[in-house]
């Protein structure tokens, strides 16, 4: 059979361990992953002979080897690592959304070994866990209490499972809306054992769809704020204080899902968005939002409010199995100092991107494209863009700002060479261009991201036509 001494030339596992171009893959994945991948490599190698590829014993290596490299690259692109964001999404949400704080980064490092989780080492007692944390929550918000959890969604679920299991919980169409992830509202509500009762419309929603709704059944009122999208034009709804006084008169507790953790007024930057502080001055009874969005800290779902509901939310024995761990505590608490001392302007990441002037984002897209060694085949101009704040925050925000847009040769590909290298830099593509928005760069990457842009450029000029095919040469 013909075939025979091609399929004895199929290359062993440790004759392609060896080989040169692997020795950057072997580097950085584990042994067993790579053998996986050239058992992989060479059962299609052997498939391809079967089917009639005459592959001698060097081109049957370059073809395991070349397979591995794909696997490598693919597996690459999965491995979470830094990435340049110059996409002018503050909080991009596949990106991990708010940068922290170096505070915080290091309040982690310094937790990552033994650390007093729930000791006080002044006395050599137990202490509740993250109980610091919720004092500083405490301070900060102006609630009588505070508890964390992993995120939003969970807080949610807490709280709807710990007043209104099996009674209802009242919400307004207009908001319940659908959260990342696909999850929807509705599904949350289930999930926590309390029953939907919608009231008013869309667009429209009036304090007497409230007040009519309330039986003896009810558990909860909810509020919950469009983080991810707005309404406008033909549109009303009762703020949170008349839905705290309803709640009062009526005897039944109100919760203010205000989403994106802001602490401060915004409209210095033009931007609207509802704070933490006002809802709990409103008299809700628990306000939650979550940690990793506006607060600029790690994700949690954070719950501030009257002392007898976060106590009873303590006793629910899903507290256990939604609560963080230390080094989320440790950020938690980093960050809530951070604002607690007013400095969330020199520290917090977000604060800092927000609070960048044009002329100041011009100057950074003029030094970066300056730095930068230009083919001929490309076009870049500095130009005006506009960022958002992004990851379900400040819905429809629009900041001004500059950025570099390239044009040119295989616009695609320099999209993807970008990405995929080190570091990996994202960019918007506008109109057959590449957009960079400098809003989302510290000015001390704009040295590296110069180099990865000359890198890229270069490289897509050369570029295969396939997104893997050479790329391992």
């Amino acid at each position: 059979m013909p075939s025979a001494q091609y399929l004895r030339s199929l290359p062993a596992v440790d004759h392609v361990l060896r080989h040169p171009l692997l020795l950057s893959v072997t580097t950085v994945f584990p042994r067993q992953q790579i053998v996986a991948w050239i058992r992989q490599s060479v059962d299609a190698c052997r498939a391809a002979i079967l089917a009639g590829e005459e592959l001698d014993a060097k081109a049957a290596t370059d073809f395991v080897v070349h397979q591995v490299l794909k696997f490598s690259q693919i597996e690459d692109g999965r491995r979470q690592q830094p990435v340049i964001n110059a996409t002018g999404i503050l909080l991009h949400t596949n990106l991990g959304r708010a940068p922290l704080a170096a505070r915080a980064v290091e309040r982690m490092k310094e937790s990552s070994g033994y650390a007093n989780v729930e000791m006080n080492l002044q006395t050599g007692k137990r202490n509740k866990r993250g109980e610091r944390v919720c004092e500083l929550l405490r301070q900060l918000t102006g609630a009588e209490d505070a508890a964390v959890v992993n995120n939003c969604a969970a807080a949610t679920m807490l709280v709807l499972q710990t007043l209104a299991a099996g009674k209802e919980v009242i919400v307004s169409r207009g908001q319940l809306v659908e959260i990342g992830g696909g999850f929807r509202l509705p599904e949350v509500f289930s999930a926590s054992g309390a029953m939907l009762t919608e009231i008013g419309t869309t667009n429209r929603t009036y304090l007497g769809d409230y007040q009519d709704a309330i039986t003896e059944n009810t558990g909860a009122i909810i509020r919950v704020h469009r983080s991810n999208f707005f309404q406008g034009g033909f549109v009303t709804e009762p703020d949170i204080a008349d839905l705290v006084a309803l709640g009062l008169e009526r005897n039944v507790p109100v919760v203010d899902d205000v989403g994106s953790g802001c602490m401060q007024d915004l409209t210095t930057f033009g931007l609207r968005e509802p704070t933490v502080p006002d809802s709990v001055a409103a008299g809700a009874d628990l306000t939650l939002f979550s940690g990793d969005k506006l607060f600029g800290g790690p994700q949690a779902g954070i719950i501030v409010g009257k002392s007898q509901w976060i106590e009873a939310l303590r006793q629910n024995p899903m507290m256990r199995a939604l609560r963080v761990d230390k080094m989320t505590l440790a950020a938690v608490e980093a960050t809530a100092e951070i604002h607690m001392a007013g400095t969330t302007s020199d520290e917090i990441p977000l604060t800092q991107m927000m609070s960048r002037t044009t002329d100041e984002l011009r100057r950074n897209s003029e030094t970066l494209r300056n730095c930068m060694s230009v083919p001929e085949q490309f076009v870049v101009e500095t130009v005006e863009c506009i960022s958002e704040v992004g990851g379900g925050s400040v819905p429809g925000s629009q900041i001004p700002g500059y950025g570099l847009r390239i044009t040119g040769h295989a616009i695609q590909e320099v999209a993807i060479q970008l990405r995929c290298g080190k570091p990996a830099v994202l960019c918007r593509i506008n109109d057959d261009a590449v957009l960079l928005d400098i809003r989302t760069v510290n000015a001390d990457q704009l040295e590296i991201l110069a180099e990865r842009l000359s890198s890229a450029l270069a490289g897509s000029v050369a570029a295969p036509s396939s997104p893997l095919e050479g790329r391992s040469e």
